[in-house]
């Protein structure tokens, strides 16, 4: 271990004295919001209302995806636990609540929805999804990975055990009256999530453990046909949705699990461990400069020859200092990031597999 850090030091050493490249990362660099979840005293009833849920406090309310606009309609989302389930309760306000798909797994973002990303894992591999419309319509479906590193939804993924329900203040398909909100009570069996985990390593779900986990709100304007609500078009093109989560993607892309928050489970026991057991900082700049090499402006460093190392310029997150570097290895490629003192360094390679080290 010891000649390891002499190693490291002198390459940090060494690095002084080559260019560096600017990235200039310090407004993509997102850092995800947390959120403790207690576990419930109550037994909570699936119902479509909170009359259980005690000690819980709602979320701040969500943001647009992008993080730069505000929604025009408002959404908390609040979470408790026990010992089998997850437990979800989101309100979402609504002028005109509609929905009309009703077959199970269908794409449910066609219509106005609510949905949770789950992942139990430390890194961005093997996370679940679930959609929710007005009508209480599921749709559940598995990532091995997302999208951009080649992964592809299975919609034959169910949750055993999934239990939800709508409740709604107004009423539902009728476009003659304005509504108020509508309410998602969702209970996630905390054993199928734990399925999830890669590599298998099963255990029951305990004060201190850390998730990852966001929400989407998908929201489309619309239009009325024969007193019927469809999804509005012009010049025959439906016009985008709206996408209100509860921490910033950065962009229009949920699939983004790096940038998803930190959910935090708590029994309220004194010794409880509710650290992230991670550098925020150091691990989000990292993944900030996986995105700009294997999918952004920088891609052509892949194209580097075997054994290259390209430093660049320090950056500043929070008024942390992170310095960070790219090597050209014979599989693909390496990215390291590190502070300029101390024992911690933070690696991902090409398949966007990350892995913290203390030296």
């Amino acid at each position: 271990m010891k000649f390891f850090w002499v190693l490291f030091i002198a390459f940090i050493t060494s690095c002084s004295n080559k260019s560096y490249v600017n990235l200039k990362l310090s407004d993509e660099v997102i850092i995800p919001k947390t959120y403790i979840v207690n576990k419930s005293k109550n037994k909570i009833i699936i119902d479509g209302n909170d009359n259980e849920w005690n000690n819980s406090l709602y979320t701040s309310n969500f943001i647009d995806i992008e993080g730069s606009k505000t929604p025009s309609q408002q959404t908390n989302v609040k979470m408790l636990w026990d010992d089998k389930n997850l437990y979800v309760f989101a309100r979402l306000y609504e002028e005109h609540i509609w929905a009309d798909i009703k077959i199970r797994d269908e794409v449910i973002y066609f219509n106005n929805d609510f949905e949770v990303f789950i992942n139990p894992n430390d890194h961005v591999f093997s996370y679940g999804e679930i959609e929710i419309n007005a009508l209480g319509t599921e749709w559940d479906l598995f990532l091995d990975k997302p999208y951009r590193l080649g992964g592809k939804a299975d919609s034959s993924w169910n949750i055993q055990g999934l239990k939800s329900a709508i409740s709604v203040n107004g009423t539902l398909n009728n476009p003659n009256d304005i509504d108020k909100y509508w309410t998602v009570e969702i209970a996630i069996p905390l054993n199928q999530i734990n399925l999830l985990k890669k590599p298998k390593s099963y255990k029951k779900v305990q004060s201190g453990d850390i998730w990852r986990i966001n929400f989407s709100r998908v929201n489309w304007d619309f239009d009325l046909k024969n007193n019927k609500y469809y999804r509005k078009k012009i010049d025959g093109k439906f016009l985008p949705e709206y996408n209100w989560v509860w921490t910033n993607q950065g962009e229009i892309n949920m699939h983004i699990p790096e940038n998803w928050g930190f959910l935090v489970f708590n029994d309220d026991r004194e010794n409880s461990n509710l650290s992230l057991k991670t550098d925020l900082e150091l691990e989000q700049t990292l993944y900030t400069i996986f995105r700009k090499i294997k999918f952004g402006n920088y891609k052509y460093l892949m194209d580097s020859k075997e054994g290259t190392i390209i430093n660049f310029n320090p950056e500043k997150i929070n008024k942390k200092t992170i310095f960070s570097y790219f090597t050209k290895t014979d599989q693909g490629f390496n990215i390291n990031t590190h502070f300029e003192i101390g024992i911690l360094n933070y690696s991902i390679d090409h398949n966007g597999l990350i892995s913290r080290n203390q030296l």
